[in-house]
């Protein structure tokens, strides 16, 4: 029985990707690197931390990690406030009050940073469904690596034994296997190139899941 979900933020809950894509790509092009689309999918559900310290080792970038990080940061930022048509991704505000009402506990456990993160739970007034909002960059090391979804498991009301990860990256669905945890994978239009394979299930729409539907999941542990 599923008592706590996890659900990662971007491409999960909301499609920020395109801004994060925007933001990334302007940053490229004024540090002169080139980043191919193969290349930039395997950044998907890492932190940006983690990802300009992968990039300033690459290209011998002369900039500070955190420098570069802020000033990604400030190209998101500017776009994240002026983009009128961002929206919740289809059906999972109806099923995070679903899970709510079912009195499920809902866990925030994201590569955003915390100032992404709160941004998106006062535009859509999110915060009040979820216990715990974890941030990626508390970690020295991104998803695929476990310790978020291992940290979020340890904060669950419920033993690991009882949580499921909702993911829609393969970093993402790797972490939460290595950490022990059930995991869904959404494979959403928004976070192409991404290998779910080895998610414990696939979903292509929120529609597909309900708090019965999810509280009924039996795991291996």
């Amino acid at each position: 029985m599923i008592r706590t979900v996890i659900f990662d933020m971007d491409g999960v809950i909301v499609d920020t990707e395109p801004v994060h894509r925007y933001a990334y790509f302007r940053h490229f092009d004024e540090l002169g690197i080139d980043v191919a689309d193969e290349e930039y999918a395997q950044f998907t559900g890492r932190s940006t931390k983690n990802t300009y310290q992968y990039l300033k080792e690459k290209h011998q970038l002369s900039q500070p990690v955190l420098e570069l990080v802020q000033a990604k940061r400030d190209f998101f930022n500017r776009a994240f406030d002026e983009k009128p048509d961002l929206e919740l991704l289809d059906g999972v505000r109806s099923l995070i009050e679903d899970l709510h009402q079912h009195n499920i506990e809902l866990i925030l456990a994201s590569s955003a940073s915390h100032s992404t993160i709160d941004r998106v739970m006062e535009r859509f007034k999110l915060a009040p469904y979820f216990s715990h909002l974890i941030s990626g960059e508390d970690f020295p090391r991104s998803k695929p690596d476990p310790a978020i979804f291992e940290h979020a498991a340890s904060l669950s009301q419920a033993p690991a034994s009882e949580c499921l990860v909702i993911e829609d990256s393969a970093n993402g669905v790797t972490a939460a296997k290595a950490a022990g945890l059930y995991c869904i994978g959404y494979n959403s239009e928004h976070s192409p190139l991404q290998d779910l394979h080895h998610a414990d299930l696939v979903i292509g729409h929120f529609s597909e899941l309900s708090a019965e539907k999810i509280a009924a999941i039996e795991t291996a542990g």
